[in-house]
């Protein structure tokens, strides 16, 4: 699958607050297939906790550039699962009773 860059977020142009917030809408909003690119002026490690817990094997994270002045990743978007690549499931959305 090739990845497309749609979207670069410069977070230091973010009040702090409002930073992971806007990422993760922001990576929401992409189809699987798709990428986004944060620049930061740090490692955004705790970010990477936060993609870990929040979407588990649903990205992957590429550092296009380490430091020590400037930090830019790409976030690639993949299918979570069978509904989202068009697969049949037996599930609705994970919802099994069985």
């Amino acid at each position: 699958m090739t990845t497309t860059t749609t979207t670069e977020i410069d977070v230091r142009t973010i009040p702090p607050y409002e930073r992971h917030a806007q990422i993760f809408g922001s990576f929401d909003e992409l189809p699987a297939g798709q990428a986004l690119v944060i620049v930061n002026d740090h490692d955004p490690v705790p970010l990477r906790r936060q993609f870990e817990a929040r979407t588990p094997g649903q990205f992957t994270w590429n550092y296009l550039q380490a430091g020590p002045a400037l930090w830019r990743v790409q976030i690639d978007k993949l299918a979570s699962g069978p509904a989202e690549s068009g697969g049949d499931s037996c599930c609705s959305g994970g919802g099994c009773g069985g």
